[in-house]
């Protein structure tokens, strides 16, 4: 009787162990799970580093004058009442002289021209 109950106990573990590495819900479905998970990190990885991004400046539109100044300079080509802006036609400034230099005033139009702080 012993001999009998120790063999069906080694069957259905012998079937529980199929089911595990081989069957549906096993280990291959669990590794290729991870691999998506994985993959679709990857994916969202760039995602919430621009959304770090746009926090960021959020925070900064919300307390600082700074950054808002910054963002009218660039975008609607804002000059202080203490400062003279100069308009030179027929000269383009790059994007890169804009942004190294805080004096200069990017213009609406691209080829319109450059400004500068006195």
């Amino acid at each position: 009787m012993l001999k009998w109950l120790a063999i069906a106990l080694l069957v259905m573990l012998a079937l529980l162990q199929y089911r595990l590495w081989f069957g549906d819900s096993g280990v291959q479905e669990l590794r290729e799970i991870r691999e998506r998970v994985a993959a679709l990190d990857a994916d969202n990885k760039p995602l919430r580093d621009r959304n770090a991004r746009l926090g960021a400046e959020v925070v900064d539109l919300k307390t600082g004058l700074d950054a808002i100044e910054e963002r009218a300079r660039s975008d609607i080509g804002m000059v202080r009442t203490d400062e003279h802006f100069y308009w030179v036609p027929g000269v383009v400034i790059e994007g890169s002289l804009v942004e190294a230099n805080a004096g200069l005033v990017r213009q609406p139009s691209s080829t319109s021209g450059a400004a500068a702080d006195e």
